[in-house]
């Protein structure tokens, strides 16, 4: 197996890996909601990958941040409603487009407001 192939190391081996790393790198404190953490409560201190791919671990920690277990639920729930709002639903493009505009004729209603 060459240094690069990580496809026979199991996930469980490879997270604890840069989880050591990174905790060595990085204070124990959530990079989103501040939150300091020590002891036993350290396991509530995730790695989360900036560009959410598991196999990028750079020796550099670049692309690793430490989460709480909240805050890092919340960023994955985040960029998963983001990939269902970007792709295309089927039959999206079906049907008539609205065309109204509540505010259409705002503009000369002020206006004629004035006037009187």
């Amino acid at each position: 197996m060459s240094k690069n192939d990580k496809s026979n190391i199991p996930y469980a081996q490879r997270e604890q890996g840069y989880r050591e790393k990174a905790l060595k790198m990085y204070p124990w404190i959530c990079g989103r909601c501040g939150r300091e953490f020590s002891g036993k409560r350290l396991s509530e201190l995730t790695v989360h990958h900036k560009d959410h791919n598991h196999d990028n671990n750079p020796e550099d920690g670049s692309n690793w941040e430490l989460l709480c277990l909240y805050c890092h639920d919340n960023e994955h729930s985040r960029y998963t409603d983001s990939q269902y709002q970007t792709a295309p639903r089927p039959g999206a493009d079906l049907g008539p487009k609205t065309t109204f505009k509540a505010f259409a004729g705002l503009g000369e209603l002020l206006d004629k407001g004035k006037q009187d």
